[in-house]
């Protein structure tokens, strides 16, 4: 089963990246993607806190020690979902999707997928110059849930979990 599930209000929806100290501490002090972050390359964004737990180790991973939450618009994220092409089908789209298993507190795949979200081109400068509303270092929190886990406090990880729900886009991609 696939589906969108975000922290997000009327207004706006979070997604995650992992970066390097280099790259985040510039974007936290701008509040948008700054040098040395390259507008030229492709960057995926992820809705699902535990997906991007799974892909940066909980901030342990080389080049992805700091996790951002970085709260857009919903009217670009919606563009984007509607631009979206899947990541295996040929050309060269703004956009791209992929459906990965959902992750859970032990990165163990789960039964729904989750998105992500593949930005190109003129995707990724909409990305930084308009959708942007906010960035937040959510590292601590990141390593906070880590250490619950790693400590077998599944419940106390569990209540440190950002809030997500079922994010409902009329948009949403089932190529």
């Amino acid at each position: 089963m696939r589906e969108i599930r975000a922290d997000y209000d009327d207004q706006s929806i979070v997604v995650y990246q992992a970066y390097s100290p280099r790259i985040a501490e510039p974007a936290l002090a701008a509040q948008r993607f700054v040098p040395p972050f390259k507008m030229e390359r492709m960057t995926w964004i992820k809705p699902s806190f535990l997906w991007m737990m799974y892909r940066c180790g909980y901030a342990q991973k080389e080049g992805q020690e700091r996790v951002l939450a970085v709260r857009i618009t919903r009217e670009g994220f919606d563009w984007a979902v509607a631009h979206a092409l899947e990541s295996n089908i040929s050309g060269k789209p703004a956009v791209r999707v992929q459906w990965d298993p959902e992750r859970g507190l032990h990165h163990e795949p789960l039964q729904h997928r989750s998105i992500q979200i593949g930005l190109t081109r003129e995707a990724v400068h909409k990305y930084v110059d308009e959708w942007t509303v906010s960035i937040t270092d959510v590292t601590p929190l990141a390593r906070q849930i880590h250490e619950k886990v790693r400590a077998q406090d599944l419940d106390g990880a569990r209540a440190l979990l950002p809030v997500e729900r079922p994010y409902g886009t009329s948009t949403a991609p089932n190529a």
